[in-house]
Parts: C-alpha cells; sequence; structure tokens
C-alpha cells in the first residue's frame, strides 16, 4: 500500500486550467482517469487526510504510485479525452458500464450494392443502418414479416443470393411476394435500393405518408374496379398497421427522446435506456456497473451519455435526452452531444405530463434490472470479494490475489503441445490479455528437452519461465520504472512506461497468484521456473481435477477447500477457462497442419496456382520428381517461382505410400500411378 504523499506533485506544479488526470499504480498501469475545470483543486482533494476520503477513494489513492496530467483548452475537450482514455486504458477504479445481455438491432446494409434487411448484434459497422436495439430477435422478425408484404428487400445471406442468381430461380421469398428477387433481375439496383430506403423511412417513424399513399392507391383501384389490387393494397395497409401497433404510442407529440433511469445502492447501478422515435418506443438497453469510484447520480448519467453517445453521429443522437440528474458539468456535456449530433440536444430532467410517467416506467426497469442482476452470483461484487478473500485466508496470502493467471497445458498423444494463459482481475476474466503458447522445448537458451510427446510438467516449466521472462524484460526495460534515487518526471508525479501510446506492452503487469492445471508435479514446476527468475513475489497453487484439492509448493499435504466455498468456485472458473482456452488453440493448431501442403510456404504462390500445379501434373508426388524447366512449363511459372516451389518440395519429407489395411499392399506404385487390390492401375 503506497503513501500518497510519496507521490504528491510539487506546490504550485499543476496548473489551474482544465484537463484530464490519470492515477498509475506501481507497475506503470492506468488505474483511474478523471477530468477538471481546475485540475490544482481537483487533484488537491485526493491528497488530503486519508481518513476524510471516501473508502473506495482511498483505496484508489493507496493503489497508485504516480499522478501525471494533461491541460485542455475547454471543457468540451476534457469530456472527450476523459471518454478517449477510459476506452482506451479501462482503468479498474472508473466507472465501466457493461451489457447485462447482447441486445439484438434490425439493420439495413445500406453500403451492399443489394441492401439486405437482417439482425445483427455487436459492434456497429459501417455502411449499416441499426434500428433499436430491441428486448427479443423474434420481436424483430415479426415486424420484419409484417413490413415484407409492402417492402420486399432482400434478407438472403450472401450464399443464398450467390446461388439463386447462378440457378436463375430466385427463394421461396421470392415465389411468394415477400422479396422482389434482385438476385434473378426482378428488379435493378436502383429500384430495390428505393425499397430497402423507404422500408428504413417508415422504420425510423414516417409511417404515415405511407399508409396514406397506400389508401390513396386502394381507393383508386377499387373507382377502377381492379378489386384484386384493392384487396391487396388493403392488407398492406393493415400489415403497415399491425407493425405500428407492435410499437404503442408513449408521446403524443411525435418526440425523439432518449430516458435515461438509475437504480443504484452502495455497490453497483444499473442503467436503464428507453430509445423513442416518432412518439413510440423503439428500443431498450441497460447496462450494470460496480462503484469502484466515489460516483452520484450525476456522475453516473455523464458516464452513461460518454458510453451511450461516444461512438455516435448524426441521427443516433436523438434532439432530447430525458435524465434522472444533471450532469455537473451540464454546459460542456450539452455542447459535447450537440457536436455529435450536429445541431442543438436538449438534455433535461422531466418535470410533469406523459414524459415523467415513461420515465417513471424506465425507472421501475432500472430498479428490476437491478435486483436481477443482483442474483447473478458471477457479478456480484460482494461475492467476488468474498471469493478472492477465502482464497487469501487459504493460501496465506498476505492480500486478496487482485490478479490471478492460471496456465494450462494441452496436446494429443504428445503431438501439437500448446499452452494457454488467462488473466482474472477483481475475479472477473480480462479476455484482451489472455495468452497463447507453443511449446518449443527450450527456455531462454537452454536446450530443455528434443522433440514432442514429452511430459507436462516440463511444459508447465517452460511456459512459466517463458512468461516471467518477458515480464522481467519489460521491467528491464522500462526501468520498473525508475531506478532507487532517480528524479521524478516534471509534471507526472511519477514514472511513464516507454510506449508510444502510453500504456505497458504485453506481460508487463505481474500477478499476485500464479494457477496451474495439475497436482504436485506441476505446481513444482511452476515454483521452480519463478526461483530460477528470482521472483519471489508471487504466490503458486495447482487445482487437481479429480478431487478438486489445491495443491502448494513443498506442501506434502493439500489444501482442501468447501465443496460450496466461492473461493474453490472462483479456482475452478479460472481453472475450466485456462482449459478450454487451450484446447481451442490445440484443435486449431493440429488442423491446421492436417491441412498444410509443402507448397504453403512458397511466397506469392495462391490456391489458383497451386491447383494450376496439380492438375498440370496430376500429383504432389510427380510434381516433385518434375524438374525447374518442367515446372516452368505451366502457364503463369516464371523460372523464381518454379525454382522457389522445387526447392520447398524438396526440403519437405515425401508422404507416407497408402496401405490397404485389408491386405497390406502398397497403394502407389512407383512412376506415381494407384494400383488397387484388383491390380488395375489408373
Amino acid at each position: 500500500m503506497a503513501d500518497p504523499s510519496s507521490y504528491r506533485p510539487k506546490p504550485g506544479q499543476i496548473p489551474d486550467s482544465p484537463g484530464v488526470y490519470k492515477f498509475r499504480d506501481e507497475h506503470g498501469r492506468v488505474i483511474y482517469v478523471g477530468k477538471a475545470k481546475s485540475l490544482r483543486q481537483r487533484l488537491a482533494s485526493y491528497f488530503q487526510d486519508l481518513a476524510g476520503l471516501h473508502p473506495r477513494t482511498r483505496t484508489m489513492v493507496t493503489t497508485a504510485a504516480s499522478v501525471e496530467w494533461t491541460v485542455v483548452s475547454t471543457e468540451v475537450e476534457a469530456l472527450q479525452l476523459e471518454y478517449s482514455w477510459i476506452k482506451e486504458f479501462d482503468p479498474r477504479f472508473n466507472v465501466k458500464y457493461r451489457d447485462d445481455k447482447s441486445y439484438p438491432y434490425l439493420a439495413v446494409t445500406l453500403g451492399e450494392e443489394f441492401p439486405r434487411v437482417q439482425v445483427m448484434r455487436g459492434h456497429k459497422q459501417k455502411g449499416v443502418r441499426y434500428f433499436g436495439p430491441y428486448a427479443h430477435a423474434w420481436a424483430i422478425r415479426e415486424t420484419v414479416d409484417l413490413l415484407l408484404r409492402v417492402f420486399p428487400v432482400r434478407t438472403c445471406t450472401s450464399g443464398v443470393f450467390r446461388n439463386a442468381n447462378r440457378t436463375g430461380r430466385p427463394c421461396l421469398l421470392g415465389y411468394i411476394g415477400k422479396c422482389s428477387a434482385p438476385c434473378v433481375g426482378r428488379v435493378d439496383p436502383e429500384e430495390h435500393r428505393e425499397l430497402a430506403e423507404a422500408f428504413c423511412d417508415f422504420m425510423a417513424g414516417r409511417t404515415g405518408t405511407y399508409i396514406r399513399r397506400l389508401e390513396k392507391e386502394m381507393a383508386a383501384a377499387a373507382d377502377d374496379m381492379e378489386y384484386e389490387r384493392a384487396a391487396r393494397l388493403r392488407d398492406d395497409v393493415e400489415a403497415l398497421r399491425r407493425a405500428m401497433e407492435k410499437n404503442a404510442v408513449v408521446l403524443a407529440d411525435a418526440t425523439d427522446a432518449d430516458l435515461i433511469a438509475v437504480a443504484e445502492d452502495e455497490l453497483e447501478a444499473a442503467v436503464q435506456i428507453f430509445h423513442v422515435r416518432g412518439g413510440r418506443v423503439r428500443g431498450q438497453r441497460g447496462w450494470v456497473t460496480d462503484k469502484v469510484e466515489a460516483v452520484d447520480t450525476a456522475g453516473l448519467v455523464e458516464h452513461a451519455l460518454q458510453q451511450l453517445y461516444g461512438e455516435e453521429s448524426g441521427d443516433a443522437v436523438p434532439k432530447e435526452v430525458l435524465v434522472p440528474a444533471l450532469p455537473e458539468d451540464l454546459d460542456a456535456v450539452t455542447q459535447w452531444l450537440g457536436d455529435r449530433r450536429g445541431s442543438q440536444v436538449s438534455l433535461r430532467i422531466p418535470q410533469r405530463g406523459d414524459k415523467k410517467d415513461l420515465m417513471a416506467t424506465v425507472a421501475r426497469n432500472a430498479q428490476q434490472a437491478l435486483v436481477l442482476h443482483k442474483t447473478k452470483r458471477a457479478g456480484d461484487l460482494t461475492t467476488r470479494s468474498r471469493a478472492l478473500e477465502e482464497i487469501a485466508d487459504a493460501l496465506g496470502l498476505d492480500a486478496a490475489p487482485l490478479r490471478i493467471e492460471c496456465f494450462d497445458v494441452s496436446h494429443l498423444q504428445g503431438e501439437d503441445v500448446v499452452a494457454s494463459m488467462v488473466v482474472f482481475e477483481d475475479g472477473l476474466p480480462r479476455k484482451s490479455e489472455y495468452r497463447r503458447f507453443q511449446i518449443k522445448g527450450r527456455v531462454g537458451d537452454t536446450q530443455v528437452w528434443h522433440g514432442q510427446g514429452q511430459d507436462d510438467v516440463r511444459s508447465m516449466h517452460e511456459v512459466v519461465s517463458r512468461r516471467f521472462r518477458r515480464y522481467l524484460a519489460e521491467k528491464e526495460r522500462t526501468g520498473e520504472w525508475l531506478a532507487e534515487g532517480g528524479e521524478v518526471p516534471a509534471g507526472a508525479g511519477g514514472p511513464v512506461p516507454a510506449e508510444e501510446n502510453g500504456r505497458p506492452a504485453k506481460f508487463a503487469y505481474p500477478p499476485q497468484l500464479v494457477v496451474v492445471d495439475g497436482g504436485k508435479p506441476q505446481v513444482a514446476a511452476a515454483r521452480r521456473a519463478l526461483d530460477e527468475l528470482g521472483i519471489d513475489d508471487v504466490a503458486v497453487c495447482g487445482l487437481a481435477k479429480r478431487l478438486e484439492e489445491v495443491w502448494l509448493p513443498d506442501e506434502d499435504d493439500p489444501v482442501v477447500l468447501p465443496r460450496t466455498s466461492e473461493g474453490l468456485y472462483l479456482l475452478q472458473r479460472v481453472r475450466d477457462t485456462a482449459h478450454d482456452f487451450a484446447i481451442r488453440y490445440q484443435r486449431a493448431k493440429r488442423g491446421k497442419r492436417l491441412t498444410t501442403s509443402p507448397l504453403d510456404d512458397v511466397p506469392g504462390l495462391g490456391e489458383a496456382r497451386k491447383r494450376a500445379l496439380i492438375k498440370h501434373f496430376g500429383s504432389v508426388k510427380r510434381l516433385r520428381q518434375a524438374t525447374i524447366e518442367q515446372i516452368c512449363e505451366v502457364p503463369g511459372f516464371g523460372r523464381k517461382t518454379a525454382e522457389a516451389v522445387a526447392v520447398a518440395l524438396a526440403q519437405a519429407a515425401p508422404a507416407a505410400p497408402a496401405v490397404n489395411t485389408a491386405t497390406g499392399e502398397i497403394m502407389e506404385d512407383d512412376d506415381g500411378g494407384t494400383t488397387h487390390g484388383t491390380g488395375i492401375r489408373t
């Protein structure tokens, strides 16, 4: 635990101007990002008597080892820079909202020649227009099924589209009138794009225009006694009205607004957002966060606005945003939202009428989301804290292991030996820092063993050694971070890792606990690897699968945690995650090995020219026997490429001949022909 006075900036060193500041820990890792109208006043508040600080703030300043800042000209720039740094560094003491589910969107791929309507999840892509999010994918499909009657836009995948184009026959939707069948040329690209844009207009809330137009066309068809066409138009109008009814009117004045509500307790907060377009609720989503910093409702709202609109622009930012509390820097946040939209945005608290009633509904949803989240074991901060404390008590650690790394080795009968490293921080997986290793049988400059098929113990020794050699290399490169007695850079309050983007490199952070998948031998190998590198401040344990026993170095008997222990549950989750990660890598590596060819290593040789070679010579064996001049006879092959092909085939070991397992007869003769059991050559 660091003393904040050890890295407190000198009096008068901090400027009295707007800016953004970062706290770093002893390894140079950014643990908190904040902004302030006055950097001097805000930073001074962190260096007062620890007893007067909020418990979470006190934990942050005692975890930190340095502070640095960047001066900006306006509060809007500070808001944007704070958002960028939080997204880049993912500080552990900042509020970070995480989705409680992956919400589906109705997406129209306007960037394609023939736009497609589909359900999409995940990150938004360029050239795609999104509507939603929706609570359920089936709700999107029901709406699309109704609208395709009026707007027969393509919904098929690229593979189905190409197949229909090749055969000249549309899919079933094309036959029943729910697709305009651009795949077979029933409409040209311009006509199909007009349909897609009309579909988007209707989904965006401009519904009255299309319904009135269809009603006029229906009346005209009836006057002309085209009763069949009038009946179809009547059904189209009914389909549009049913699609509209799925989103009931909640605001009579056709308002475009987002409503944000917050439900919170001492430890966590839940945020719910209703997206209202054209007076109807077009989408809903929610986030949950651990309150790891001292933040009030206004601060939670500001963080929610940053996450909700940080990557958006144009109409994705509505004209009106209704919130339960206004951010502290109201003018800066409002200007930032207006800049993202391109026009003025109203940010306010609803006081009366339908908007206040709807806000109460959103607040009830937020409260229900928080209660539901509390029942989820893995996301409960209290449960995770208890699990880490139980692990610390069982293993005799001085403090809870906030960062745990787990290693596992995987192979198939000694082939394709690989290893995995997974990272858990504060009891949650940190997938961006997962690593995979291909076992080489070598540690540093020392040959440990030759060949494949060796045991897991030596593999574990190698992977732990390689991981912590990288850590020591980064520590030495950055000076970790200054030698004793070194001067602190002005304006920084502490050392900074030597990276262009301000982030330490991979493997730069040591864990408090290393977990290995295995028993006493694997634990001893990991401990020996750390001892050889002179690392004595990292604890090691192993979790054996059979009896779920926890093994410690130099202990004859395992530690047995109760089956109901949260600590054992967390260790099992860490171990199983490492095992699954290693298995996936091993299978991918094995699959790649089984489908490789000597020709894969020839530079510039693509699939088309590989096929041309095999087609010309008939087999790889005949190609291997060919001269460079003969290879040059293949169209598209010069002498340089032919020489590269010959060298690659000469270096690769020839494949073993095929054998008839029933008779023991070799299936391939000397000149490359295949001999079947009947003796007939092909």
